[in-house]
């Protein structure tokens, strides 16, 4: 089953569910675990919120519930490095989950600094019967007790934990932009502006550096890291992009230090394009391998691209999100909204492509029909259970009544962050300090 987009309407309706934060708490991340039974979402506050959802009722066995808040907990504090002078903000850069191996739920946090690794769990039960506390945990005199008692576990109202189980810090002079866990679920990498560190999850004091483009002058550094990737079935292959637009693969079996790719991907510039802002808007904020590991997505300002491993030449399909912000990029770079960073996820079949737009609106392109939709993610235009219509973006001329001018577009409503369910069509959409929950209307 996929989206079946078309330009005029979504032919499988979608419905929405919207939760609402304190204007202050700006959703920063957004993750779906392996199975998609849980959503967790950080926020600049240092906070991770955990949806969870609700099981089929019996009445309805054909319809899934809706994602509630399952576990809050605050995951990183406002620090401050005295040796530089510098405020670390709590901000959740990326979450990663681990997959399931037992009835708890494990995922990695970070900010700028340090990566985390949380353990979830659940507790409906209480041990009763000490021999040597009293049942309000206070120590009982030795020569009090005459006779031993069995401990016995009594039911309780459910609780659900979230503990920190390791703390992964000390490894990064930059600020870390993205965490990525290896397919052997025992490593994960980390990765700053100009270094990508390699981890085991059972040790924090130390990690291996495997990348490192940082030049013995500073005065001639060019390009920094902006995301990196572990392939998904290849625990020694992965993938960074960099600000100047480019894509390399590394394998870590040919060297411990992966400063020599074994594959590189980058579209040459068209020179009649070239402007003052090229470089900025061809800097790649995000980039992401297909499930099935044949392909990989890079988006950067203006274009999402798809690229096949076996050619390195050019990209095998360019998508345009919001190509009539060309005539704006002026503007765009006086208020600072060049510089955002957008991110881009696939569906669970690899067909469907989905990333953000300004004007709380989120494109789809479905590789197979090369349809296209724009959404908008709004609690103004939606109401709950309702279907949501396209949208359409007017480029000087006459404005159709359902098109909006691209001078009326709100760019501080601006939708960076977004995730697929791994094998259903309910996608979440952040949307500044709400989050949005589509899924495809159930007849």
């Amino acid at each position: 089953m996929c989206f079946q987009l078309c330009s005029n309407s979504l032919q499988n309706p979608v419905t929405f569910l919207c939760v609402s934060y304190v204007p202050a708490d700006i959703i920063s991340t957004v993750e779906f675990n392996p199975t998609g039974e849980l959503l967790a979402t950080g926020d600049k506050g240092g906070r991770v919120v955990v949806f969870q959802r609700e099981q089929e009722s019996k009445n309805q066995p054909h319809r899934r519930g809706e994602y509630n808040v399952y576990s809050t907990f605050q995951s990183h504090e406002p620090e401050f490095d005295y040796l530089k002078s510098l405020e670390i903000e709590e901000k959740i850069n990326k979450i990663r989950w681990l997959p399931q191996q037992n009835a708890a739920y494990f995922l990695l946090s970070t900010n700028d600094k340090t990566v985390k690794l949380w353990k979830i769990s659940e507790r409906d039960k209480r041990p009763e019967g000490y021999n040597l506390k009293d049942e309000d945990g206070r120590i009982r005199d030795p020569t009090t007790i005459t006779a031993l008692r069995v401990p016995v576990l009594q039911p309780m109202d459910l609780m659900v934990e979230a503990t920190p189980r390791r703390v992964f810090s000390n490894a990064h002079t930059y600020h870390i932009n993205s965490i990525s866990v290896s397919n052997d679920y025992e490593t994960y990498m980390s990765t700053d502006d100009l270094r990508i560190n390699l981890w085991n999850l059972e040790i924090t004091n130390q990690s291996f550096n495997i990348v490192d483009i940082k030049p013995a002058n500073m005065e001639e550094l060019t390009e920094v890291i902006t995301a990196a990737e572990f392939h998904p079935n290849q625990c020694n292959t992965f993938i960074y992009s960099s600000s100047k637009g480019s894509i390399r693969l590394c394998d870590m079996r040919a060297s411990a230090l992966c400063d020599n790719h074994s594959k590189f991907f980058e579209e040459p510039e068209d020179p009649s394009n070239r402007s003052f802002f090229s470089e900025i808007i061809s800097s790649i904020s995000d980039v992401k391998f297909s499930h099935s590991g044949r392909y990989l997505m890079t988006r950067d300002y203006l274009t999402v691209k798809v690229w096949d491993l076996n050619m390195e030449s050019k990209p095998l399909e360019t998508y345009q999100v919001h190509d009539y912000l060309r005539s704006k990029l002026c503007s765009l770079y006086e208020n600072d909204c060049i510089f955002d960073k957008f991110e881009c996820v696939w569906n669970g079949s690899d067909s469907v492509i989905m990333t953000g737009s300004y004007n709380n609106f989120f494109r789809m392109f479905d590789r197979n029909t090369k349809r296209d939709v724009t959404l908008e993610a709004s609690r103004e235009n939606s109401k709950p259970r309702a279907i949501l219509k396209p949208r359409k973006v007017c480029v000087g001329g006459k404005r159709r009544k359902d098109e909006i001018s691209v001078d009326s577009l709100d760019f501080s409503k601006k939708i960076l962050h977004t995730a697929w369910h791994p094998s259903e069509n309910i996608i979440a959409v952040a949307a500044t300090n709400n989050l949005y929950i589509f899924q495809d209307k159930v007849n």
